[in-house]
This record gives C-alpha cells, sequence and structure tokens, in this order.
C-alpha cells in the first residue's frame, strides 16, 4: 500500500500586504523523498518553507505535514519537523553542548532523553571535537552543522532546510550535501535553493518556483519528455531561422555559440523530417540534426523564459 503524501500543499498563497509572495501554489512530497524547490532570489521559497515549518500563517489555501493543517495545528506541525532557516540563528554567547541541551529541553526532551539525542545528533554531525566551544568562535560550516544538529534532536520524520549550503566553502558544500543524501528514504527533505548546481545534486526531484508561482512539481519529468534537435546548417542565419521558425512543431530556435542551432520542439510524429523538409526546402544545406535532451539548466531556463513571455502576453 502506497504511504501517504508527508507534504500537501493546496492552492496556497501569501501576502504581504499588497504584495503577493506565493500564488496558487500546490504540491507534493511522498514520505522518505528529498525534494529541492528551486527559484531566483525573491521567488517565495522562504515564505513557503516558514509556512511549512508553522512559523508563517497562509493568507489562503492549505498545507498539511503529516496530515497536520499548518494554520489549525501549528503545534503538531512543528514537533514533526526539522527546520533550518537560511542564515540560521544560533545562541553565539552558547556552548555547542550547551545550546543543544538547551533546544532538546525546548523541544519537550527531558532527562536521559536529553542526553541521548544530543550524543545522536553531534555523532551524525561530527560535532563532538567542539561540544565545549562557544558558538561565536565557530566557523560558518560548524555554525551550519550546529543549526542542522538542532533540528534532528527530537528526531523529525520531516526537515525543512532553507538554502541549506549558502556562504559554505566547498569542503563544507560535499559534507552537508552528503549529509542531505543521507536522509533519502528515512526521512522527508525539502531544501530550498537559489543554486541549481546544489539542487540538482542533492535532490531526487525538483520543483522551480517563479515570482511565487510554481512553474514545474518535478523538473526532471520535462528532462525525460522534453524533445529538442541540435543543427548545422550552411546558409545565412535569418534563412535558417525563418526556416525553423515555419516549421510546425517548433517551439523555439537558438543559434549557439559554436553556429549550431539549438531547436525545442512538441513531441510529434516525424518532427525532425518535418525540420529537414523546412530546412531544404528554403534552399540550405542541412549538415546534420541530432537528437538532444536537455539538461536541468537548460529546462530552468526555458521554463522561465516561457513564464516571462507569457506575462507579457
Amino acid at each position: 500500500m502506497p504511504q501517504p503524501a508527508a507534504i500537501v500543499v493546496d492552492r496556497l498563497v501569501k501576502h504581504y500586504g499588497r504584495r503577493p509572495a506565493v500564488s496558487q501554489v500546490s504540491f507534493s512530497v511522498g514520505a522518505g523523498e528529498v525534494v529541492g524547490l528551486l527559484g531566483p532570489n525573491g521567488s517565495g521559497k522562504s515564505t513557503i518553507v516558514r509556512i511549512l515549518a508553522g512559523y508563517l500563517p497562509p493568507s489562503a489555501g492549505t498545507a498539511c505535514v503529516q496530515g497536520f493543517d499548518v494554520a489549525r495545528n501549528s503545534l503538531a506541525v512543528r514537533a514533526h519537523v526539522g527546520y533550518v532557516p537560511e542564515d540560521a540563528p544560533v545562541y553565539d554567547g552558547m556552548r555547542v553542548g550547551e545550546f543543544l541541551r538547551f533546544m532538546a529541553e525546548i523541544k519537550g526532551l527531558a532527562g536521559k532523553a536529553v542526553h541521548a539525542a544530543v550524543g545522536s545528533a553531534c555523532e551524525r554531525l561530527a560535532l563532538g571535537s567542539v561540544l565545549n566551544v562557544g558558538i561565536g568562535r565557530l566557523s560558518r560550516g560548524y555554525r551550519q552543522r550546529v543549526a542542522i544538529a538542532q533540528a534532528l534532536l527530537n528526531d523529525p520524520p520531516i526537515l525543512v532546510l532553507d538554502e541549506a549550503t549558502n556562504a559554505l566553502d566547498a569542503y563544507q558544500v560535499i559534507a552537508v550535501r552528503e549529509l542531505i543524501r543521507s536522509f533519502a528514504g528515512t526521512r522527508t527533505v525539502l531544501v530550498a535553493s537559489h543554486v541549481l548546481t546544489e539542487i540538482e545534486k542533492i535532490a531526487t526531484r525538483v520543483m522551480i518556483l517563479l515570482d511565487g508561482r510554481l512553474l514545474t512539481a518535478d523538473a526532471r519529468m520535462e528532462i525525460r519528455y522534453a524533445l529538442g534537435y541540435r543543427l548545422r546548417i550552411a546558409g545565412l542565419r535569418p534563412e535558417a531561422m525563418a526556416a525553423l521558425g515555419r516549421t510546425p512543431g517548433v517551439l523555439s530556435a537558438e543559434p549557439d555559440a559554436d553556429g549550431s542551432y539549438l531547436v525545442s520542439v512538441e513531441p510529434r510524429p516525424a518532427i525532425a523530417a518535418e525540420i529537414a523538409r523546412s530546412v531544404v526546402n528554403a534552399g540550405l544545406s542541412l549538415i546534420e540534426l541530432a537528437e538532444v535532451k536537455p539538461d536541468l539548466e537548460r529546462v530552468f531556463l526555458d521554463l522561465t523564459r516561457r513564464a516571462a513571455q507569457a506575462r507579457a502576453a
């Protein structure tokens, strides 16, 4: 029997005054998934994760975490979510061990359970060597580890991470990336980031957000089904672009730096033959026509370009 979704968001809306930050966003995250929420700064990612963590009420729509509505059962949601906000606030005046014990008690642990939880989190995050070090003296990477450790103290089934690798150096990024990937299958993880390469390496599914609207709930499916071709054409560029633009099923054509053309098309029968026929009928020579599958970067650029064109229209 399939597991129920750990996170369900339905037509979520959030306004700050009159400014819409999130507009009619719907998605779900299955138990054990590691899902990335990708979007540029200001796209609404942090607003969504704050709502899911129970720290911000929605203006409209619903969001449920482990079956609890974030607006009606905020405390129950917080008990099931480990949340690490961007630039995670930690108390610089406290030692690492002191801070983690304090956070464990806030999360409702007591007695031996506090010691066990802190020990387990420190082992997972390799914090044993800095337990007695003041947090204010830690490097950015260690501070991020402490922030993630506090999110794990009550063993939550869901982790919500906002810009988890922001401002870390290369070694720290790799360590946090491997940690997040290790949760796959055992915890549900939602990672919000504006860094495409990091999301691509961490997440098993990538959602793309722009201007508060969800462009796709699974960018990898867009990669799987989006068709494209690389063409090399002997002839003048305006004539080649005109021929491609006249071809039924061609969505876009872009000249590449090496002189070739990248063409996005609809998934329709014999589209390659249609492209070849248009080029030849225009009196041009078709040197090469090869099918290509776009990567996540191209899907992101294509989706955001189409969204911008739709707004302009």
